[in-house]
């Protein structure tokens, strides 16, 4: 049980990647009421259903305000709370299973829209609140409890689905490091439209890839994670392309992309040429 919600018992295993994931939040939210001089409450935080949406209960320090949402419904959620208040910074936390697959048809629409929202999701490749079942990133062939047989479906890479849909802000991080995976988070709230930070988050109970992300030089395995050298140019989308496919996991800025306004921007030119009208001007487009 926590403090805050004493008549449940959120928690995550020993070890959870997620724990580094919530540090890097509590870091890049500490410096952005720091940075803009707004009180922490100006900050949303919407999850959805799984071991990412326990970082809602979980967050310690000066708290944003938090919304424990439905699985995969974090956009939708996130879209009202920025249309109802543009001035509010939302951040979308959610994992692998939650964000890309019942959540996956969420994505493009508001990429379209580019909706000014910064989503971080946790990817262990595994369902793990329900006990370890095949996810959207879990490799091909592999045994888990939904997949006794192996997995038959290929692994989806979510930096290029990303990339493809036309999100405005891709960031790749990793858990065990979460004052880096802050200064990409930050980032990513800084950016106006949809950011995404997504981030290897190793679940200790039913995918543990700490090793295969770090590599151990004994085993001769080499390690997946290789850092965006500084001649990366995140403006173009062919150099996004081709790092996304230069194998491993690449740590950093991917892709960023300012050209296009946000939705709410959008949305306030549009106001401008409509103009505010009264509730009796409102009331006689009504009238026969």
């Amino acid at each position: 049980m926590s403090t805050k919600n004493p008549e449940y018992d959120f928690k995550w295993c020993p070890g959870c990647g997620d724990f580094g994931v919530r540090r890097a939040l509590e870091f890049a939210l500490a410096d952005r009421t720091v940075e803009k001089e707004t009180p922490v409450e100006n900050n949303v935080v919407v999850a959805g259903i799984g071991c990412s949406g326990n970082l809602t209960h979980l967050l310690e320090g000066p708290q944003p305000f938090s919304f424990h949402g439905i699985h995969g419904r974090t956009l939708p959620i996130a879209m009202g709370v920025k249309m109802a208040r543009p001035d509010l910074n939302v951040v979308i936390v959610a994992g692998d299973g939650d964000f890309l697959s019942i959540g996956m048809e969420h994505i493009a629409p508001q990429a379209a829209r580019n909706l000014n929202v910064t989503a971080v999701i946790m990817d262990n490749a595994v369902y793990g609140l329900t006990k370890g079942q095949s996810s959207p990133t879990t490799n091909l062939g592999e045994i888990t409890s939904s997949t006794p047989y192996g997995k038959m479906e290929s692994p989806l890479n979510p930096l290029d689905l990303y990339l493809t849909l036309g999100i405005s802000f891709i960031a790749s991080g990793y858990s065990s490091k979460p004052r880096d995976t802050a200064k990409l988070i930050t980032a990513a709230m800084d950016h106006p439209g949809f950011s995404i930070v997504h981030i290897q988050s190793p679940c200790t109970t039913y995918n543990d890839t700490y090793e295969i992300l770090k590599g151990n030089a004994k085993k001769g395995i080499q390690p997946l994670l290789w850092n965006i050298t500084e001649d990366h140019d995140p403006s173009s989308t062919d150099s996004a392309y081709n790092l996304i496919h230069s194998g491993g996991w690449p740590v950093g800025i991917i892709y960023q992309s300012s050209e296009r306004p946000s939705l709410d921007q959008q949305h306030e030119e549009i106001h401008k040429k409509v103009g505010e009208k009264t509730a009796r001007q409102l009331l006689d487009r009504y009238s026969l």
